[in-house]
């Protein structure tokens, strides 16, 4: 045996043990820096479209050798999620709803990736007890749609995600670096053409020409920060606790795609589509219990509590205008007591002119009273229209 046939031996037991363990796709690519992909983080880091959540170091983020020493190869994988509720809970006046997206249904993705990558890791250092390999997902320092990509996996969309054959872009990424010369696979030859739906849909215009994303502007972003939202982006917000499904539920590549097979990704109807007052007064205790094994909750309580209160304006919901009305009387985050402001204006009516009226002489913290002025301003403007 040579050693073309050697590795493409070892490649073969990776795959079959990849199957094994419930890995939906395997790929296998160079370990070659990403010229292009540096040139375009370059561009997008000049037009001020990072999040902020990104490795800062863009060397790292595009030389898998800073990574593992002597990198040879990278090792794509995808478990599909599923992307249907099978009997989603009712939003109705008096019991309205918000919604996470997809990928925070089911049991945190990063936990159940790394497990299947340390699983992977494992079985090759057996095969293989020389070798060096290093795993990430999502948080580590490369891109994992890239990898995936140059992986054969399938091609990254105009919405900016891996979209495959067989699960559209309904699949978590992670990979694999090791210094092993596997063969590498040959990359998709498909793209979107002339298709544009995701970004004519996207409700900020966060999908740039060109397939690039402005993370500032995109709701997924914006739902994760932990400050005010700007008020451009409140009322596109609407009913969305954590994250954007809208560039995938649009992508023809995802129609009729729902995948159940894994059972930890599987969705609670109560998590993934939670009633949104109760939220308004969760202790710390209750939403670890209810988010605590869904990604949504990375973030603490804070930002699904004031995207909460924007749901509920995006609403109309007066029922909630007492809630409102105590928090933004009581609630020690200048964030939530000025959402809260914001929300009662926009609700109207005599109970939330009143605790607006109370908060004008009672707030002390400057953003607030701003927000508290924003608030006041909208029921202005309705009592002039002849709404309130």
């Amino acid at each position: 045996m040579n050693e073309r046939q050697y590795w493409e031996q070892t490649k073969q037991s990776i795959i079959a043990y990849a199957e094994q363990i419930g890995i939906d796709k395997i790929g296998f690519a160079s370990a070659d820096p990403f010229t292009e992909l540096k040139e375009r983080l370059i561009e997008h880091r000049e037009k001020g479209y990072e999040s902020g959540f990104e490795e800062p170091d863009l060397d790292k983020r595009t030389e898998p050798g800073l990574i593992v020493e002597g990198a040879r190869s990278l090792i794509s994988i995808a478990l599909a999620y599923p992307s249907k509720l099978e009997q989603p809970p009712k939003s109705e006046p008096g019991a309205y709803r918000g919604i996470l997206c997809r990928a925070a249904w089911g049991t945190d993705y990063h936990h159940v990736l790394r497990d299947k990558l340390n699983k992977l890791a494992a079985f090759i250092a057996q095969l293989e007890p020389g070798a060096l390999i290093e795993s990430m997902v999502d948080t580590g320092a490369l891109s994992d749609r890239a990898v995936a990509e140059r992986a054969g996996l399938g091609f990254v969309g105009k919405n900016c995600s891996l979209i495959t054959p067989e699960f559209g872009s309904w699949v978590y990424l992670g990979e694999l670096v090791t210094n092993l010369p596997l063969p590498a696979d040959q990359p998709v030859e498909e793209g979107c053409g002339d298709c544009n739906i995701c970004v004519d849909a996207c409700p900020t215009g966060a999908l740039v020409q060109g397939g690039q994303l402005d993370a500032q502007r995109c709701i997924a972003y914006l739902t994760q920060v932990k400050d005010f939202i700007p008020d451009e982006f409140r009322g596109k917000i609407g009913n969305r606790l954590y994250g954007c499904d809208t560039c995938q539920t649009v992508c023809p590549k995802n129609r009729r795609i729902n995948m159940t097979h894994h059972a930890e990704f599987r969705p609670d109807p109560e998590v993934a589509k939670p009633l949104l007052l109760p939220l308004l007064d969760m202790s710390n205790k209750e939403f670890k219990e209810k988010f605590g094994l869904s990604s949504s909750s990375w973030r603490g309580k804070k930002p699904i509590q004031r995207n909460a209160i924007l749901a509920l304006a995006h609403f109309r919901d007066k029922t909630a205008v007492p809630q409102l009305s105590r928090l933004l009387e009581g609630d020690p985050r200048p964030v939530i007591r000025g959402t809260a402001a914001w929300a009662l204006g926009k609700i109207g009516g005599k109970e939330a002119r009143a605790a607006l009226c109370q908060a004008k002489e009672r707030e002390q913290d400057r953003e607030v009273l701003a927000e508290v002025d924003k608030g006041w301003r909208m029921l202005e403007e309705m009592a002039a229209a002849g709404n309130e």
